[in-house]
């Protein structure tokens, strides 16, 4: 009787004991987790880029998953940078820990292109120099994490671009050859939505989420008044938080979906492919162990009352900076930047117009041209007109290290799906662009 009540006691400590004690459930079949995490951009005023990244980094390695099989890519050009005044130290929401420390840095600087990107993604360690890749398998999960500018099909890699179809070639040459048992991706762009809709298959067990639809852009928040900058985007520090305070072993991928998605209120979170995929926990793909608790001050990241688009990132900060001098110096030359920056914007302007109506020479299209938002089809066209713009209007336009550029490329859909030639187009940039030519 003392034995089965000792027994009984016993069962009853193990019942009552936290899911973490025990072990958690890896990958089925002896399968691993990987990621992949991407800030694309660089430059001081894209901070939150790799604030997001330095940010899923702690959280992958707090839960559990080794070094060895995350591989982190950006500038790395935010740390050390003149214009941050703490040194060796990212931070991703207001009063936040140093999300920097101790944060791989497998590629930095010029590496961090598209080439090596679907390089490391497909596995291919001959095509980067025997460096680090996701060498996955057939039993493992993977997760990307990508965070930088996009536009409709395009997802930015400082100066270069990585197309949709690009990024489905890359998915399907991972599916083809047994690369992955589930892949999940989490993309925080501007028209992020457009890589995967109508593009990504529901059967080949992939997974994603876009912080926007195929339309409209994505939104910075927590501007720094010490920084002079933003520190996070909307969706990536909304799903960050989520997974900091969650337990990621009960928590499902749909859960954590829905809780992003409600609480991102200024762009429309998205998900693509294998739904089934939702009914998986968090844990399955950001790593098994308890992270370490958070003890931050709600009131500080639940809202992001002071968010902002993507492409306004820039003058924003200027315009938020300019409360902040002390001198009529600093207030003039950042008045300078701010002229400089609609400058810029007015000759985008003007440039994207003279296009279309070239093009167009028909001012009930050109109205339609300009107002419409189509989904991509015409693939061809639109990527040939891109590459166009890129290297003839790279003075006017600066794709696409120029996100307010960015945000004008639905035109150039809207004129391939509409089936104005792409005689008629090419030839329109090219004499707005460069007429000497």
């Amino acid at each position: 009787m003392v034995r089965a009540l000792a027994l009984l006691c016993l069962c009853g400590v193990g019942l009552a004991l936290p899911r973490n004690v025990f072990e958690f459930e890896q990958p089925k079949n002896g399968g691993q987790t990987w990621a992949l995490l991407v800030a694309g951009s660089n430059g001081y005023y894209n901070y939150r880029h790799q604030a997001d990244v330095c940010h899923a980094y702690q959280i992958l390695h707090s839960h559990g998953i080794p070094d060895e099989r995350i591989v982190v890519m950006m500038y790395d050009d935010i740390a050390h940078n003149t214009e941050n005044p703490v040194k060796n130290n990212i931070i991703n929401q207001p009063n936040g820990p140093n999300v920097y420390q101790g944060v791989l840095k497998d590629y930095t600087g010029k590496q961090v292109n598209p080439e090596t990107f679907l390089s490391v993604l497909k596995g291919e360690k001959d095509k980067v120099n025997g460096g680090k890749v996701i060498d996955s398998g057939p039993n493992d999960h993977v997760f990307v994490n990508f965070v930088d500018h996009g536009a409709p099909g395009i997802i930015a890699f400082g100066d270069a671009t990585l197309k949709a179809k690009q990024l489905m070639d890359a998915i399907n040459f991972m599916h083809d050859n047994q690369k992955y048992a589930k892949l999940v991706f989490y993309v925080e762009a501007c028209e992020s939505g457009s890589m995967f809709e109508d593009l990504l298959p529901k059967d080949i067990n992939v997974y994603a989420t876009t912080a926007s639809n195929a339309h409209e852009s994505s939104y910075a928040c927590y501007f720094d008044k010490k920084r002079k900058t933003y520190l996070g985007d909307v969706y990536s520090v909304k799903w960050m938080q989520d997974s900091d305070k969650e337990d990621l072993t009960t928590e499902t991928l749909q859960k954590q979906f829905l809780i992003t998605k409600k609480e991102t209120n200024s762009s429309h979170v998205m998900e693509y492919g294998d739904l089934t995929i939702g009914q998986m926990t968090v844990a399955e793909f950001q790593g098994t162990q308890m992270g370490p608790a958070r003890n931050d001050d709600p009131t500080d990241t639940d809202y992001c009352t002071d968010k902002v688009k993507s492409e306004d990132v820039p003058l924003e900060i200027l315009r938020r900076s300019l409360d902040l001098v002390e001198t009529k110096q600093e207030a003039a030359e950042i008045q300078r930047k701010i002229e400089e920056i609609l400058q810029e914007r007015k000759i985008v302007d003007e440039t994207v117009k003279a296009i279309v109506a070239t093009a167009t020479s028909n001012h009930l299209l050109t109205s339609s041209v300009t107002e419409r938002r189509h989904n991509i089809k015409q693939w061809d066209c639109y990527e040939e007109v891109v590459e166009l713009l890129q290297t003839t209007c790279d003075t006017q336009l600066n794709i696409p290290v120029n996100d307010y550029a960015l945000r004008k490329l639905y035109m150039f859909v809207n004129m391939c799906e509409m089936n104005i030639p792409r005689e008629a187009i090419h030839s329109s940039i090219q004499k707005v662009c460069k007429p000497e030519l």
